[in-house]
């Protein structure tokens, strides 16, 4: 196709314009690379933009071929700009518009939405629905592959417990949105503020309750308690946070303290068969000693018994002989002080004078012979008694 053909159809110039002129002939822009042609000038580029824009005038409706680009560009751009407008909530989001900053009204509704496009009113769609996660005392990580690490982070793991021990503790948090208003506009910083309410419950729970249940069986308590405390701080807040579940994923006694925890339990399990043991003890003396307070209740009121009849005989025999003696005064007199005098002197070892023993130098006495005990009873009905010996003339 030679140039005239070209020309024909060239955008840059109306049909049958003959530009050759400036060109050269076909054969000179042959030549013009190989540089034995003739040579040839580059095209005019501002006669270029100044026919492209005639021709982009004539294609224009008639309305607006007097007006410049400019125009254009801005309805386009205030089309744009009412556009961005438009929103979409989906089901289980809500979206919260504010105007100018404060907040306007909320869309709980799902579907299509609209507000005044920015400055004047802004829309944040957030998701209430969606059960959020949030790591206490470990991060954890994937890999490309899916893999997942986890490493501790001791300064939020490490607990002190309530019998002075150290418990390495990692929990997971998991919570939703139950009020936008609340959680956009009431608190700032929502994950951080939640996350430093939640390691506050956990030390509180913790520092109230002994190592051994929270590394036993005591997890889902502690955990219970803790969420409690929890939700209870965030409604105070206003945070319009909703904590759905807390879950205590690893106890372990840190390496530190490890070798103490094991000697406290020995020590506790040595308290517990020393207190076994106790009891036992317990449970064997005191039926004995009960027992034998019973038995002695029972002798010390056989022992009154016998006291109050023997004291009651007692006086009804000195009645008796209080009768005795009115009715003779003497004879009574002498008969209870032989009675007494028997009683008295009849264990006693007794030497008995009378006067005819002599008055002048004092007698002669066996003292070694007077001091001896009689023979055996099978010779003597009186053995083991002292001996009575009479010495002159014995009435």
């Amino acid at each position: 196709m030679g140039w005239d053909d070209r020309d024909k159809k060239n955008p840059w110039g109306k049909p049958g314009n003959d530009d050759r002129g400036s060109w050269g002939s076909e054969g000179g822009k042959r030549g013009g690379r190989g540089g034995g042609g003739g040579g040839s000038e580059p095209p005019d580029l501002d006669e270029m933009l100044r026919k492209a824009q005639q021709n982009f005038r004539s294609v224009m409706p008639g309305r607006f071929q007097g007006a410049p680009i400019i125009f254009i560009l801005i309805i386009g751009i205030i089309a744009l700009w009412l556009a961005s407008g438009f929103y979409v909530v989906n089901p289980g989001e809500h979206a919260v518009i504010q105007r100018f900053g404060a907040w306007s009204r909320t869309q709980a509704e799902p579907g299509l939405g609209y507000h005044m496009p920015t400055p004047i009113e802004t829309a944040t769609v957030l998701n209430v629905e969606e059960i959020q996660k949030m790591n206490i005392g470990f991060i954890e990580a994937f890999s490309r592959n899916g893999a997942s690490s986890r490493r501790d982070l001791p300064d939020e793991s490490l607990m002190l417990t309530s019998d002075r021990n150290i418990v390495d503790l990692d929990l997971v948090i998991q919570w939703n949105i139950k009020s936008s208003e609340d959680y956009l506009f009431e608190i700032r910083d929502q994950e951080n503020t939640i996350k430093k309410v939640a390691e506050s419950a956990i030390r509180e729970v913790v520092g109230q309750t002994d190592m051994f249940p929270i590394i036993t069986t005591g997890r889902a308590a502690v955990a219970e308690a803790a969420k409690t405390i929890i939700q209870t701080n965030l409604d105070e807040y206003k945070s319009g946070v909703n904590i759905t579940q807390v879950l205590i994923e690893r106890a372990e006694v840190h390496p530190d303290v490890q070798a103490a925890f094991q000697d406290v339990q020995s020590a506790k399990q040595d308290a517990e068969d020393v207190q076994n043991r106790a009891e036992a003890y317990r449970e064997d003396i005191l039926p004995r000693a009960r027992g034998a307070a019973i038995q002695m209740l029972q002798e010390a009121e056989a022992y009154k018994q016998s006291t109050i009849d023997r004291s009651k005989g007692d006086t009804a025999r000195f009645e008796d002989i209080y009768q005795a003696y009115l009715t003779g005064k003497d004879v009574t007199r002498e008969r209870i002080y032989l009675e007494t005098m028997e009683n008295v002197l009849g264990n006693a070892q007794k030497i008995i004078l009378d006067g005819k023993a002599g008055s002048g130098a004092v007698p002669y006495l066996p003292l070694n012979e007077l001091t001896r005990v009689a023979p055996a009873s099978g010779e003597n009905s009186n053995a083991g008694k002292p001996v009575s010996r009479s010495y002159g003339n014995s009435p």
